[in-house]
Order: structure tokens, then sequence, then C-alpha cells
């Protein structure tokens, strides 16, 4: 079977990065061009050093893409909005990693990003690129908006508690702890080495602008806690959502609703081990996979329960996520080239 051409705009940062390498292992696309308006015409490897001997393919400016069958578009935030007009005219599937089509009204994306978005008319013929909610939804668009790393984090670990209505969904905080990929590639103040190093740095204790995507995804009524701890750590998310319990509930009455609820999710792990060291999700053995595994503690004590997911930011918080869509668009095979397991020891 031939392969669908693709496109990535945005290619020399780290999602765009990790993009490249997905794709250039995926039994069903070729990357044929990798846009980068600064490094145009230098190879693609010279700024990702692991993609060394996998492709000579050169780094060009956007206005070089001729028409592909798919664009992956890792452009910052702001940047694909204003000229959609422009890059529908590339391919006839989009998928943007970046927050410009991820909300549905845009009163949301202007409270949360803090300006007027620039194509609300375009807004409707997007979906929100979380398959473990949309999956349906996602195959019958052909412009779907990945979801933000932490807004994975925080949804997964809780929808299935939401949707069964055992928590007060009014009162949910979710404490998120997110490797330094996170902040993407561009160095500053805060990312300096002896700045960094060794720090657990309080980030964003509230306002976080992926608390939007999370609230219209779980149908919230009130906007949660949400808080976000940056860490030394290379790559992952681990994230606590801390809710109260709406009346008593077993672990195994837990078991059984997370069961359900991700019962036709081939990436979603359940993870709660009764002993060892890896009881619970740990982010750093999903290192360059698009797994998130969850679990949770219920704490008799307080009546509350603790949800827990893990992620790999650059994965299934971005990268990975991107491809799951594009291979559910293209009525792929939904875990194609993505069945890396991870590492261990890492």
């Amino acid at each position: 079977m031939q392969k669908l051409s693709t496109a990535i705009l945005g290619a020399s940062g780290y999602v765009g990065g990790e993009l490249a390498r997905l794709l250039l292992g995926h039994p069903h696309f070729e990357l044929k061009f990798a846009t980068s308006e600064n490094f145009a015409g230098k190879l693609i490897s010279k700024v990702h050093p692991n993609l060394r001997g996998a492709t000579n393919l050169k780094f060009c400016k956007i206005s070089e893409v001729e028409k592909v069958d798919v664009i992956f578009s890792c452009l910052p935030h702001g940047s694909l909005a204003p000229r959609i007009s422009e890059i529908e005219k590339l391919a006839p599937k989009i998928i943007d990693s970046s927050a410009d089509f991820r909300f549905e009204n845009p009163e949301d994306f202007e409270k949360w990003y803090g300006h007027s978005h620039p194509a609300p008319e375009k807004l409707e013929e997007w979906v929100y690129g979380l398959p473990e909610l949309h999956r349906e939804e996602i195959k019958k668009f052909s412009k779907i908006a990945v979801p933000g790393c932490t807004a994975t984090a925080a949804i997964l670990s809780t929808a299935p508690l939401v949707k069964a209505g055992v928590i007060d969904s009014s009162k949910i905080i979710f404490d998120l702890k997110v490797a330094s990929s996170g902040s993407g590639n561009k160095p500053n103040a805060g990312s300096h080495h002896p700045e960094r190093a060794g720090v657990l740095r309080s980030f964003k204790l509230a306002g976080h602008r992926h608390t939007g995507e999370t609230v219209q995804e779980l149908k919230l009524k009130n906007v949660p806690g949400y808080s976000i701890t940056s860490t030394p750590v290379v790559r992952g998310i681990v994230c606590h959502a801390h809710a109260f319990l709406n009346s008593e509930i077993s672990d195994k009455e837990v078991w059984k609703i997370y069961r359900e609820f991700y019962s036709d999710a081939p990436f979603i792990r359940i993870v709660k081990e009764a002993g060892g060291i890896h009881q619970l999700p740990e982010p750093k053995i999903l290192s360059g996979t698009n797994f998130c595994d969850v679990g949770w503690i219920l704490d008799e004590n307080s009546k509350s329960i603790i949800a827990v997911s893990a992620i790999d930011n650059l994965g299934k918080g971005a990268a990975g996520a991107s491809i799951q869509c594009a291979n559910l668009v293209c009525e792929f095979e939904e875990k194609a080239g993505l069945e890396f397991l991870g590492l261990h020891p890492v």
C-alpha cells in the first residue's frame, strides 16, 4: 500500500522532532517536508541528532511546502489560526498540536489565552483530539486539535469517575508535576541549568490555560484547582487528582468503573499494584511511548480518592497523540507506529 505523504510545520521544536521520529518509522506515513524558518536548508538531524542515519531530509520554509495528504502543525500557539485558510490548501487533513482550535466556544479561548480568536468561524470544523473521549467523532473530522499535555493527564485521570458520578466534580484539585521539555526548546532564565537543576518549582498554581480544556471536556460546572510544578526531569507528567467521594465505594467498584470506561482504549493501562516499587503510574517508564497509565488510592480517612495518571508529555501529551489521531482520521489501525513499550531501567 502506498504511504500517505505528510509535512510537519514547525519541526525544529521538541514536539516536531518527536513527530519526525514517529513518522519516519510509521508503516503508512511518509515524511516529505519538515519546516523551520530558522533552520531552512539544514539537515533535520542537525537539530534532532537522534534522527542521524534515518533520513537526509532538510528543513524548508512553509512557503516551500507542496501539497501532501496530512499536515501535522507544531507551530507555536497563535500561529496557525491566522493563516489557516492558507494552510488548508496544502492538505485535506490537518492535525494541530497548538491551542488554536481546542475550544468549542471562542469566548473560552479568549478567557484562557487573553485575546480574541483569529478565526472563530473555523472552530466548528475542528474536533478535540482525545480518542478516549471522542474516537468516533475524530474518525469523521479532517481537522483535529490535539489536547494540551497537562490537560490530557488531568482529563484521563478522572474522566471515568466524573462520568460515573461517584465524586463531587465541583471540588476536584489537579496537582501536576511536569518535566522541563514541556516548556519547549527556547531557553530562558528559568531553564538555565544552575537555576533549574535539582529544583521543584511552583510554576503555575492557578489559572493555567489547560484548565479550560479540562473544564470543557469533563463538563465541569466549576473551575477546578489546577496547579503545575516544574521538575528537573526531561520528559513526563504525573497528575494527582484529589476528589471527594459522593458515597462510600470499594476498590473493586473503582476497578470496574475504570475498566469499563477504558475498555476500548488501547493506550490506557490501569496500574494499581498491591506491592513492589511500581504500584502506581510513573512517567519515567513511559518515555517515548503513547501510553497513559492510570491508577488511584482510596483515602477512607478523608472520604476521598486520589486519581493518578502518568504520560510522556512529548508522546501521549503531543506527538504520539497526533499520530494516534491521524491513524483514526486516515482509517489506519489506531496503534500503528506507536507500539514502542518504553524502556526499563532508564
